[in-house]
């Protein structure tokens, strides 16, 4: 779908550099910006702890046991 958007000039002389850079149409680079910036906006934040613990070591169970060792008896 086309869509107008105007930009300042210092904006477009960036864009042509990246354009050129990237050897991509200016289309191509806007749409990859818009995909990035929706990216990381998005309002899901739930999918932001999914995996959270893909890389630790230390699985969340032992985690959750090691703080609840620290917790005075009472």
């Amino acid at each position: 779908m086309r869509t107008i958007v105007e930009l300042p000039e210092e904006q477009l002389v960036a864009l042509r550099e990246v354009c050129t850079r990237e050897k991509a149409s200016r289309a191509e680079i806007i749409r990859r910006a818009v995909g990035q910036y929706l990216h990381s906006h998005q309002s899901g934040k739930g999918q932001s702890a999914f995996g959270l613990w893909k890389k630790k070591k230390l699985n969340a169970l032992d985690y959750e046991a090691k703080l609840r060792a620290e917790w005075p008896d009472v």
